[in-house]
C-alpha cells in the first residue's frame, strides 16, 4: 500500500514538474500537489528514519500530507485564478460593447448633423450666400490691413533699436580713437621738445669801452 501511494505521489510530482518544463502550464492544484508530495515525502522519511515509524512509513505519510495540503492550497490559488480571468474577460466584453456603441452613437450623430445641413442649405439663398462672402472678404481685408500694420510697427522698432546700437558702437569708436589720436600728438610734442631744452646756450661777447 505504501509502495502504491510513493508511485503515485511521485508521478504527480513529476507530471506537475513536466507541465512547467514543457512550457504547458500545469493547473496549480497539481503542481501544489506535486510541490507537497516532494516537500512532505522528505520531511516525512527525515522523520520517519530518526523514530520507530520507519524511512519508508514516513516519506509515504509525509507525501500525502504533502500532496493534500499542496493539492488543497492550488485549489483556492486555481479558483482565484479563474475568479480573475472571468472578471477580466466580462471587463473586455463591456469594454468592446461600450466602444461599439459610442461608435454607432457617433456613426448616428453625423448623419443626424448631415441631414440638418442638407435641410438648412435648402433655406438659405443665393442674396444671402452673397452678403456672407462680402463679409468674409471685408472681413480678411481688414485683418490683412491689421497685420501689415503691426508688421510695419515692429520693423520700424527694430530699425531704431539698430540705429540705436550702431550709434552707440560709432560713438564709442570715435571716442577710443580720439584718445589714443590725442595721447599720440602729446608723445610727439614732447619729443620735439626735448632736443629743444638740451641745445646749449649760445654765448655772449662783452665788449668794454676803451680808455
Amino acid at each position: 500500500m505504501n509502495r502504491r501511494l510513493i508511485s503515485f505521489l511521485t508521478a504527480t510530482s513529476i507530471a506537475g514538474l513536466t507541465g512547467c518544463s514543457s512550457g504547458v502550464a500545469p493547473s496549480k492544484t497539481a503542481t501544489g500537489a506535486g510541490t507537497g508530495a516532494m516537500i512532505g515525502g522528505v520531511g516525512g522519511a527525515v522523520v520517519g528514519n530518526n523514530s520507530s515509524m520507519g524511512t519508508g512509513t514516513g516519506l509515504a505519510a509525509g507525501a500525502a500530507a504533502g500532496a493534500i495540503i499542496g493539492g488543497i492550497v492550488g485549489m483556492v490559488q486555481d479558483a482565484k485564478d479563474r475568479k480573475e480571468q472571468d472578471r477580466l474577460a466580462q471587463e473586455r466584453a463591456y469594454q468592446q460593447e461600450r466602444a461599439k456603441k459610442l461608435a454607432e452613437e457617433a456613426k448616428l450623430k453625423a448623419t443626424m448633423e448631415e441631414e440638418l445641413a442638407v435641410a438648412e442649405g435648402f433655406r438659405i439663398s443665393e442674396l444671402e450666400l452673397a452678403d456672407a462672402k462680402k463679409k468674409l472678404e471685408g472681413a480678411e481685408e481688414r485683418l490683412k490691413r491689421l497685420r501689415d500694420e503691426r508688421a510695419a510697427a515692429l520693423a520700424k522698432k527694430r530699425q531704431l533699436d539698430e540705429a540705436n546700437d550702431k550709434t552707440l558702437q560709432t560713438e564709442a569708436e570715435i571716442a577710443r580713437l580720439e584718445e589714443e589720436l590725442a595721447r599720440l600728438k602729446g608723445e610727439e610734442a614732447a619729443a620735439a621738445r626735448k632736443p629743444a631744452e638740451a641745445a646749449p646756450a649760445p654765448a655772449t661777447t662783452v665788449v668794454r669801452p676803451s680808455n
